[in-house]
């Protein structure tokens, strides 16, 4: 059997998949609340193919719990935060699911870690504590990181496809942890050491973060010499080695928008690119506020109350709103009293913010200027209700003529 710890945007369809091929699972997470709806047959998030899946894995026995179980193998899929002063990683919760992982475990229990950690963060924090507690570790514990590699929007589809790293002390150990992967994932699995594994996520991200922030200073800088930032980039691209991203309003997710400041923490003497890639995108928000006020400007609009903010999440077609761009953008617009915006996203359904609206039609109405910061599906399929009203749109989705862009 395997323990699931932590049944959020990774820990859950993790938790169904390993359950759809046949593996016991039990999944244990500490609010009860979200753990009495998943065993009311109800899903705590929407994600294309979850609830076929979801049901598959209930008809195959998965259980759900707020209490940690007896048995021989461990998924911790916990928040890993960073401390926003020191940008290091903050290993509380992974650290609070080990100590109660030790209080129920059978001697010689595999504890995976796949929640994202940076570089040497078993070393300096989970092996320490581990043996704190009286363990041996590579005797009663055996240790693992098996970083998730999945975005929101298509998990089904990349938890069997993507492939996967596993860091293991014992690399005949890791082998086997290899095996339990493969019933579901179809593409390749390496096994390597633990420290490489916690490097090479880290790595991932950080690659994308630099490229993103590569095209985001390029629209800053044709913005200054009012030059067209997606004709530059397209006919660049048509180069056979030159792949360049679109700019956005900002980056969000829990992965790329955190995981560079893992290594800006750690080696900070080091990462002047990295650090300079954070600036740039993090600055994004700032600009989309830039841009508000020009367009407030040359329209005559004062009122801040008829500015609508299209998009709460952090990518288009989900509802995670983890360090979302439009929620960086309403923080800079609290900094500066600019009270009063207008926010509508359709996935979103609770109510997170001020002046937040549950239907589109009745936002529109109230607005004159849409900033699409999100570009979902929905606002697509429904141009034809913002066409007579001011457009920014940041995603360069828009079909309208007028649209003012990033």
């Amino acid at each position: 059997m395997i323990n699931i710890v932590g049944l959020g945007y990774i820990g859950l369809p993790t938790a169904l998949m390993f359950a759809k091929s046949g593996i016991k699972v039990i999944g244990t997470d500490y609010n009860a609340n979200l753990v009495d709806t998943l065993n009311d047959g109800k899903l705590t998030f929407e994600e294309n193919g979850l609830e076929e899946l979801f049901q598959e894995a209930r008809s195959k026995g998965i259980e759900f719990s707020t209490k940690y179980q007896k048995t021989h193998t461990y998924i911790l899929a916990v928040p890993t935060p960073y401390i926003k002063n020191s940008k290091k990683l903050d290993p509380k919760y992974v650290i609070s699911a080990i100590s109660s992982v030790l209080d129920v475990c059978e001697k010689g229990a595999v504890i995976i870690i796949e929640s994202t950690i940076s570089p040497g963060t078993v070393d300096k924090h989970i092996r320490p504590y581990i043996e704190k507690r009286g363990h041996i570790i590579g005797s009663d514990i055996h240790l693992m990181h098996a970083p998730e590699r999945i975005i929101p929007g298509n998990m089904i589809y990349e938890l069997e496809n993507n492939s996967r790293t596993i860091g293991a002390d014992n690399l005949e150990i890791g082998e086997k942890v290899k095996g339990y992967y493969s019933s579901f994932c179809k593409a390749d699995i390496v096994v390597t050491d633990i420290r490489s594994a916690e490097m090479s996520k880290v790595v991932e991200n950080t690659y994308r973060d630099i490229n993103i922030a590569f095209a985001n200073e390029l629209a800053k800088i044709c913005r200054t010499d009012n030059m067209d930032v997606y004709e530059i980039i397209k006919t660049a691209n048509m180069h056979p080695r030159v792949d360049i991203l679109q700019p956005g309003p900002g980056v969000g997710g829990h992965c790329i928008s955190v995981d560079p400041w893992f290594l800006v923490g750690d080696y900070p003497d080091l990462t002047n690119l990295i650090l300079t890639a954070r600036k740039i995108n993090d600055s994004m928000p700032r600009h989309v506020l830039g841009r508000i006020r020009d367009i407030m400007r040359e329209h005559g609009i004062k009122d801040i109350s008829k500015v609508g903010l299209y998009g709460l999440a952090y990518k288009e077609n989900v509802d995670d709103t983890r360090e979302s761009p439009s929620l960086q953008l309403l923080e800079r617009m609290d900094e500066h009293l600019a009270f009063g915006v207008k926010v509508f996203d359709p996935f979103v359904k609770e109510r997170m913010v001020d002046h937040q609206f549950m239907n589109f039609e009745d936002f529109i109405n109230e607005i004159e200027i849409v900033v699409v910061m999100v570009g979902h599906d929905h606002i697509k399929n429904n141009m034809d209700l913002i066409k007579n009203k001011l457009v920014l749109d940041t995603k360069n989705i828009c079909t309208i003529d007028a649209a003012y862009k990033l």
